[in-house]
């Protein structure tokens, strides 16, 4: 049983609860999805074939407890399933990031669902698939890049009409390169919304160098 990895590499979670604890990436290479935000197109293609097994050795030389499966956009590999079930099997806390747009439903129940629902800026809004909202719960994530104020109203629109905030955490990050945090920060404010305001802080850190 293989998967085409892009990198396996130990840094700081930049994203949701928990943020800034040491945290094995296993990136997985290939991604259906083209946004145009996209700090990880290096992922699209290449990679080497790995065993479960050597990814999980590779995983085993870090001294972590938190394990995230990002990609590209890790579904699309069939085997990245078998692969969370191990780490979770082997006592890791484990995320998978995730595009929204492929079914989460066969995912273990122990992994952490970080879901990106795509907003009308990301250019790939049409994918969504929101039948993945009926199988998050109170530990996962529903997360959304907003790049302008079309796409906050729209991202506050489909929070309220799924009433995201009681089935899980909701997070709302700027586009790097495109609003200002404290933009985002006052619009959150004003409203009273129920999200988790959150800026990338492996991108504060390290910019977009890969393997940080």
């Amino acid at each position: 049983m293989e998967l085409r990895i892009t990198e396996i590499f130990l840094s700081l979670q930049g994203e949701t609860r928990t943020v800034g604890l040491p945290t094995v990436f296993i990136r997985l290479t290939g991604c259906p999805l083209r946004c145009g935000y996209c700090d990880t197109a290096y992922a699209f293609k290449g990679g080497k074939k790995m065993s479960l097994d050597d990814i999980m050795n590779e995983v085993r030389k870090y001294k972590a407890h938190y394990v995230t499966v990002t990609g590209g956009e890790p579904l699309a590999q069939k085997n990245a399933l078998p692969l969370m079930t191990k780490l979770c099997d082997e006592g890791y806390e484990v995320s998978i990031e995730t595009s929204g747009a492929l079914d989460v439903s066969e995912v273990d129940p122990r992994v952490v669902k970080v879901v990106d629902l795509k907003t009308p800026g990301s250019k790939e809004c049409s994918k969504n698939l929101y039948e993945n909202i009926a199988h998050l719960n109170k530990k996962d994530h529903v997360k959304f890049v907003i790049c302008n104020r079309e796409d906050y109203d729209w991202s506050v629109d489909i929070m309220q009409q799924y009433d995201l905030s009681s089935k899980c955490e909701v997070l709302f990050s700027p586009s790097y390169n495109d609003i200002s945090g404290s933009t985002l920060a006052d619009w959150i404010v004003y409203d009273q919304l129920p999200v988790r305001f959150q800026i990338q802080l492996h991108k504060i850190l390290w910019q977009d160098q890969p393997g940080k």
